[in-house]
């Protein structure tokens, strides 16, 4: 019995061995280049038979669109994708690039004749110049916020704040503001006349030069009080005053209804009443 297993699994073995399917491999799964430069997507295939195997490439999004079928570049990879053996190099990549691609290849005189490897492609972008929201005024003892914004940069930049042209530290014991270096925002809890100057902010994120705003000048006043309270002084006058008009007007029957300067008088035709003013 031990014997016969032994030669069923060798068997097994020698058949196995005899089966060598179509090997579909890249050198590199994870590409980045910046954007504008050339990006190689790397396939290589190894077969049993089959010398002239069919190889296509697509672009796996949330819908699949081919980019090398038929033996030519299809869409938007005419005239700029070469094929070099499976290899397929993209001139001048833009954001649009960016993505995962597949390279299939099918081998019909194999034995298993279809294998697939995936490559996905990064593409940089350098940061752009930011949009920064820095308000012009505010009063001392409020809150307030800046926020800086740089959208198109690949990876997402990091931001620097800037106040009369010093960079603000991140971490600073016994600051009265917390700077968000991720998403751009400088907030002060409450602001006082010292944090009045020019703002500006830098993105940056390693691909290319780092990007700034132009600066903006923040102006931090006092709340004066006097003028509040003779503004609600005057308010007060002021509703008092129409209080004492609309009781005057009511008190001597301008709002009467059998006031003697209103006549209401019906017409011949058949019309609504005219109301008659008669002086």
């Amino acid at each position: 019995m031990d014997e016969m297993f032994v030669s069923v699994a060798l068997l097994i073995l020698i058949q196995s061995a005899a089966v060598v399917p179509v090997i579909v491999t890249s050198r590199s799964p994870q590409v980045e280049v910046h954007e504008y430069s050339d990006a190689e997507l790397s396939c290589e295939v190894k077969t049993e038979n089959d010398k002239n195997p069919r190889i296509e490439w697509k672009k796996i999004d949330k819908d699949v669109s081919f980019v090398f079928y038929g033996g030519r570049f299809v869409g938007p990879f005419q005239g700029r994708a070469e094929m070099e053996g499976a290899t397929v190099r993209l001139q001048r990549v833009t954001q649009s690039d960016a993505g995962k691609y597949r390279c299939e290849v099918s081998a019909p005189q194999d034995s298993i004749s279809l294998g697939e490897t995936n490559v996905t492609l990064k593409v940089l972008v350098p940061p752009q110049t930011p949009s920064c929201d820095v308000p012009s005024s505010a009063l001392t003892g409020s809150q307030v916020e800046l926020r800086c914004r740089d959208q198109h940069s690949i990876p997402p930049a990091v931001y620097t704040w800037f106040k009369d042209n010093h960079p603000l530290p991140i971490r600073q014991p016994n600051a009265t503001y917390t700077i968000n270096e991720f998403s751009g925002v400088l907030t002060f809890q409450t602001v006082s006349r010292a944090d009045t100057g020019q703002y500006h902010c830098e993105a940056r994120n390693g691909v290319g030069p780092s990007k700034s705003c132009q600066g903006t000048h923040m102006q931090i006043d006092d709340l004066n009080v006097a003028a509040v309270i003779a503004g609600v002084v005057v308010l007060c006058l002021l509703v008092l005053l129409c209080a004492f008009g609309v009781f005057y007007a009511h008190r001597h029957g301008y709002f009467s209804r059998t006031n003697p300067l209103v006549k209401l008088i019906r017409g011949p035709c058949v019309c609504s009443d005219q109301l008659l003013l008669i002086w």
